[in-house]
Order: structure tokens, then C-alpha cells, then sequence
């Protein structure tokens, strides 16, 4: 009997890769030079580049035991991530490459400079091979004042279609399609056009959507409640609404602060621009999700409950 059990196993590993198996690594996985032409002649070829770059990085005594293991682990079906395959052992052909697959954001500051400074950071996290996510949530809503400009912004999801066209951009100059995802909270006064904006073809196509949900906004769809669209309240322009009227202002937690009105127990005032039915945005989210696949659904809170690391961060973001 377990004679017959190992020849199984045997025949199971010699069984040959399927021709859209080798597709896939010549495209994606396989090692070539800038000419393209072949370094890895077979997949073999590329899974001894890869256990060799993860065991050198052992002390010299462990690295040939740890390379065998590597080895012995990738002919059997252990599959690292994509990037590990593809740029594992390769730093002499892809110099500027990364084997970290995904990667979240810092917080995006409602500010020109660092919006755009962001956008910078993602160009070259998507050049490495890297995915990456943004919550796009911290970004005052279409129509809201710009100070410093004399003028109106034109909200969140235009500046989604900069980072969209730079991931287009960055991922041309390869075979891989960058990956990014937006997060966006769902009491955000805009999270209804972040709920349709694919319906308009062609946009945010370099983007995966996601909203963030709330065990307020669950327990508000349960209660058939109205629900506020917020977003905080400048330290300027705290004289235009009363703090203390409930429906003005919504006291919340906020990822950043600011130049927000900020009370002692640290909630953010909130000026709630409209509200709407909980059930209705619920049935727009559902529908929405059911014709085009998006946006999808985090339950922030309970991702936030249940993070182990929740003594020195808050989530708000997820990779692609």
C-alpha cells in the first residue's frame, strides 16, 4: 500500500506543465535578459534562481541545507508570490525591481502637495512590481471650498484618474498590469459617485473598489435609519456652523487630524453635508456590485477589532 501511495506521488510530480502553465511563466515568471532573450532555459532553471536568492540570504553554514529545502518545497507545489518569481535572483537584470507584492499607502493628506507627492510614491512602487492601495476617503468632497485657490475641488475620484493613468502608464513598460486599490468610507459625502463611477466606460480601470463599511452604517440598514455624509470641519471655518447642533455636525473619528476642529477626546467634527436613507445607499452598493463586479465590501471596523497590531495602527486600506 505504501509502496502504490509513493509511485502515485512520483507519477503526480513527473506529470509534464500544461501548455498555458508554460505561458504563463515564459510571460510572467521567466528570467530574460534586456534583449529577451531566455536566462531561465526551463522552469527548473527559474526555481533553483529562486531558492537560491531566498537561502542566500541565511548565515553562510545554513544556506546550501535552506536552498536544497527552497528547491526540494518549489518542485513539489509551493508557489511564492509572483513577484518573488519574477525577481527573486534577479537583481542583475532588474536592478530597480522588488519581491514584495503588495503594498498599502500612507494616509493621502488633503493637500495638492502631498496628493501629488503620493502619485509619486505609487509610480515608483508600481516601476519595483509592487501592488498597492490608497484610501481615498481623506479628500474634502466635489464642490468644497479650496482656500488657497479661490476655488471649488473637484473631489476624490478625479484625483483617482491621476493615479489610474500613471499605474497605465507605469505597467506598459512591462508585461505585468499594475494593481492598485481604492478604499473609500462610506459616509463620505461622495460615496455614491465612488459606488457608480464604473459605470462610465473606460474609467478607473487600473483600479480594484473597495468601500469601507461601518458596524454604524450596518446597524443603520438594520434600523432603516437615515445616514449622514460627513466629512471634517476646518479650524477656519468653524464660525460658519454651530458644534453642538447634532444636525450639523457629527462627532467622529477621522485618520488624520489636521488642520480639523478636534475635540479633547480626540473625534473630529464632522459637518454633514446630506443624509440619505441607509437601506437606499445598501440597495445602490448591492446592485452596483451585482452588474459590475464592484465596488467590494470591508468591514472596517471588524478588520480593525480583530488586527493584531491594533495597539500601534488603524487601518483604513488594503493591498490589491
Amino acid at each position: 500500500m505504501h509502496v502504490q501511495h509513493q509511485q502515485k506521488i512520483k507519477a503526480r510530480l513527473e506529470l509534464p506543465l500544461q501548455p498555458a502553465s508554460e505561458d504563463i511563466w515564459d510571460k510572467k515568471y521567466r528570467l530574460k535578459d534586456l534583449d529577451g532573450v531566455p536566462v531561465d532555459t526551463t522552469v527548473h532553471d527559474s526555481y533553483v534562481r529562486v531558492a537560491r536568492a531566498l537561502a542566500d540570504v541565511e548565515r553562510e553554514n545554513r544556506r546550501e541545507p535552506t536552498f536544497k529545502a527552497f528547491l526540494w518545497a518549489l518542485e513539489n507545489g509551493a508557489t511564492p508570490a509572483g513577484r518573488i518569481m519574477s525577481n527573486a535572483g534577479a537583481s542583475a537584470y532588474k536592478p530597480k525591481t522588488s519581491t514584495i507584492n503588495c503594498t498599502v499607502s500612507e494616509t493621502i493628506h488633503d493637500s495638492m502637495d502631498d496628493i501629488l507627492a503620493k502619485a509619486h510614491q505609487a509610480g515608483l512602487t508600481l516601476k519595483s512590481g509592487a501592488g498597492i492601495g490608497y484610501d481615498f476617503s481623506t479628500l474634502r468632497p466635489k464642490g468644497a471650498m479650496v482656500a488657497g485657490a479661490g476655488a471649488s475641488t473637484s473631489g476624490p475620484l478625479s484625483f483617482m484618474d491621476i493615479f489610474d493613468r500613471v499605474c497605465a502608464t507605469v505597467s506598459s513598460a512591462g508585461a505585468r498590469r499594475g494593481a492598485q486599490m481604492a478604499t473609500f468610507d462610506v459616509g463620505h459625502p461622495d460615496a455614491r459617485d465612488f459606488i457608480r463611477c464604473k459605470r462610465e466606460n473606460g474609467r478607473l480601470r487600473n483600479f480594484n473598489l473597495s468601500l469601507l463599511i461601518t458596524d454604524d452604517f450596518i446597524n443603520a440598514v438594520k434600523m432603516n435609519a437615515e445616514w449622514p455624509l460627513t466629512f471634517p470641519v476646518l479650524a477656519a471655518e468653524r464660525h460658519k456652523l454651530d458644534l453642538d447642533d447634532p444636525t450639523q455636525v457629527l462627532w467622529r473619528e477621522w485618520p488624520v487630524k489636521d488642520d480639523y476642529v478636534v475635540r479633547e477626546d480626540g473625534l473630529v467634527a464632522c459637518r454633514i453635508y446630506d443624509t440619505i436613507k441607509a437601506t437606499k445607499l445598501w440597495n445602490q452598493i448591492m446592485s452596483s456590485t451585482y452588474d459590475y463586479a464592484e465596488p467590494g465590501f470591508i468591514l472596517i471596523d471588524r478588520v480593525n477589532e480583530l488586527n493584531n497590531n491594533w495597539f500601534c495602527e488603524h487601518i483604513r486600506a488594503t493591498n490589491p
